[in-house]
């Protein structure tokens, strides 16, 4: 049951936050990123709503929360979005907080649905839907099979709209083109146009995602799933969130054929949509002239031999789990009891590809591989360099576009806070005792949004953990820099 004292507190809470903003912000600062923020509100409340229609289908009465929660998210961005604002003021630095924002707002609506539909407490369920918005996959419920089906669908929904992007989705339909969509794409830290315009590059993303949706469901049917499992297992393979809607995760069906076609469908996901755009096109050669796919190619190959050779996986094991980490889906085929045992060697190997993650441009988390591939031509140029005769012009390309200092510069800066947000939340998991390799992994596995466990995220961890591991989730979801403008943006309110 809904707790009405809860309610009331929760709204005056908001209330004294609004009023506390605007004591210390400008006017017009509020209205340049509330009016935005309140339609992508709308947006979260709508994708709340939907799971009703799986809880009349299954004949599942309690489905109160999802109305109640839905339209107070729908009814607080409308308020937002009458503010007036000058979208054409819109900077960077607001489309990057009102992104930091959306992903802290969708998870607290989010959570709120889990706590009285599962009856468990709100730091858990938080920890659960950020885990499921922002793609990552861990999850701290040890019997999934037992939750209603409107949940499952929940988790699943929010994974397959997180994948894209909760900004992204709201750019497609609601944000009107021009500058504000300019500054809220690149907030999600993309940079790909596949049209001249954002929103035409928002949709052409959109109706590849749908197709590959729809390919994937259809796919996973024919190799023996039934409706509602092709839907829940296409939504999280394609988003490269790798949520599972069984205990033993796709190890539950027992099925190569299946195991295969969600490799598939994990590659999808994993890939750029500028290189299905063209491979749709028509241009399939420029799929394997694409830099990012040729690494993905090269990784999969070499890391799967590894792992058959070392480790002595069978060939489907090795090639399923090399690509769920490096695609960051943390879709798995063994239990977790079985992985928490593998030898150093393989955890180690499994690490190093859910640091890597798969293309930008893509759903897949982590540091992408054109960061990677970025970092070590950069230091190939630099030692050509110092070998050159001195003033030898090194001409630096990738895939025939020229790469600047500060790209360079970037990526490795990009890389140590990436490294140093894994090494703090480390720390944290070692404070508690926690076996140091396996508390690594997780880390690892919740920076890089991947969902693969050695067997510690559970509702019993302390809060602290939880708590990092949830930060983890969200700074690797927004490519860390969103989040720290929002954090500088808190700092100089309280410095007045």
């Amino acid at each position: 049951m809904l707790d009405g004292t809860f309610l009331v507190k929760f709204i005056y809470w908001i209330d004294y936050g609004l009023d506390y903003m605007r004591k210390y912000l400008g006017k017009k600062d509020l209205l340049l990123i509330a009016n935005p923020l309140g339609i992508i509100m709308q947006g979260i409340g709508t994708v709340l709503l939907i799971p009703i229609i799986i809880a009349i289908i299954y004949g599942e009465p309690n489905f109160i929360e999802f109305i109640i929660f839905g339209l107070f998210s729908i009814g607080i961005g409308s308020i937002l979005k009458r503010l007036p604002s000058d979208y054409s003021r819109l900077k960077l630095k607001h489309g990057m907080i009102i992104a930091s924002l959306a992903w802290l707002w969708a998870a607290l609506m989010g959570s709120f649905c889990l706590m009285y539909a599962t009856n468990i407490d709100f730091l858990n369920a938080y920890f659960e839907c950020m885990s499921a918005w922002s793609g990552t996959g861990l999850t701290i419920y040890t019997d999934l099979e037992i939750l209603p089906k409107s949940i499952l669908f929940l988790r699943s929904l929010m994974q397959w709209v997180g994948g894209l992007g909760v900004v992204i989705v709201v750019i497609g339909i609601l944000i009107r083109p021009g500058t504000a969509a300019a500054r809220l794409y690149k907030s999600e830290a993309r940079e790909e146009k596949i049209k001249p315009s954002i929103r035409s590059t928002v949709k052409t993303i959109w109706w590849i995602y749908l197709l590959y949706t729809v390919l994937g469901i259809i796919m996973f049917i024919i190799v023996g799933m039934n409706l509602f499992d092709a839907i829940n297992t296409t939504f999280t393979t394609i988003s490269t969130g790798g949520m599972s809607i069984k205990n033993n995760n796709l190890g539950a069906y027992g099925s190569t054929p299946i195991y295969i076609v969600a490799m598939i469908v994990m590659i999808l996901g994993g890939t750029s949509f500028l290189v299905h755009y063209k491979a749709l096109k028509g241009n399939i050669m420029d799929v394997f002239r694409d830099i990012q796919f040729q690494a993905m190619v090269l990784i999969v190959s070499v890391f799967s031999v590894l792992l058959i050779v070392m480790s002595k996986f069978t060939t489907i094991d090795s090639f399923f789990f090399v690509i769920s980490a490096l695609s960051n889906t943390g879709a798995t085929i063994q239990p977790s009891t079985n992985m928490i045992i593998w030898p150093n060697f393989a955890k180690i190997l499994i690490m190093s590809l859910m640091i890597v993650g798969m293309s930008a441009g893509s759903t897949s988390g982590a540091v992408k591989l054109i960061r990677i591939v970025i970092i070590f031509k950069g230091i190939y140029w630099e030692i050509k360099r110092i070998l050159s005769p001195q003033g030898t012009v090194i001409p630096r390309k990738i895939s025939g576009k020229p790469v600047e200092d500060m790209e360079i510069r970037e990526a490795g800066s990009f890389i140590f806070i990436y490294f140093f947000f894994i090494f703090i939340s480390w720390l944290v998991l070692a404070q508690y005792g926690y076996d140091g390799l396996n508390s690594l992994f997780d880390v690892i596995s919740a920076q890089g949004n991947n969902g693969m466990s050695m067997g510690i995220v559970s509702q019993q961890i302390p809060d602290l953990t939880q708590i990092f591991l949830i930060f983890n989730m969200w700074t690797g979801r927004i490519e860390i820099i969103p989040a720290l403008v929002l954090f500088k943006g808190l700092l100089d309110i309280f410095r007045r």
